[in-house]
């Protein structure tokens, strides 16, 4: 079984940052993608950011230029550098991977979500 555990949620200010982190433990092998995601209430659960284990990163476009991921493979850990923050960034913040407990097979899993609001 594999965990993933978020932390460095909480308020802030627009314009203000925030740093998340994603701690994976367990029967880990390999961890390939790690991925950040986010749900607002009333909306659907949206992809923010995901990187490879090679370091290759995606975004989406609405975070562009503001947002960066990056992982620490050496420790099974990601991260979201959230700078500019905007009102509308506020949601539950959730962690992502696609975790091998062996070499044939991987599985993806999720934190619980961290809340982070930004006040206008």
């Amino acid at each position: 079984q594999v965990q993933l555990v978020e932390s460095g949620g909480g308020l802030v200010q627009a314009g203000g940052s925030l740093r998340l982190s994603c701690a994976a433990s367990g029967s880990i092998f390999r961890i390939h993608a790690m991925g950040w995601y986010r749900q607002a209430p009333g909306k659907q659960r949206e992809l923010v950011a995901i990187i490879t284990s090679g370091g290759s990163a995606n975004y989406a476009d609405s975070v562009k230029g503001r947002f960066t991921i990056s992982r620490d493979n050496a420790n099974n850990t990601a991260y979201l550098q959230m700078n500019s923050l905007k009102p509308e960034d506020t949601a539950v913040y959730y962690c992502n991977a696609d975790v091998a407990s062996t070499p044939i097979r991987s599985y993806d899993y999720w934190g619980q979500g961290t809340q982070v609001t930004v006040s206008s």
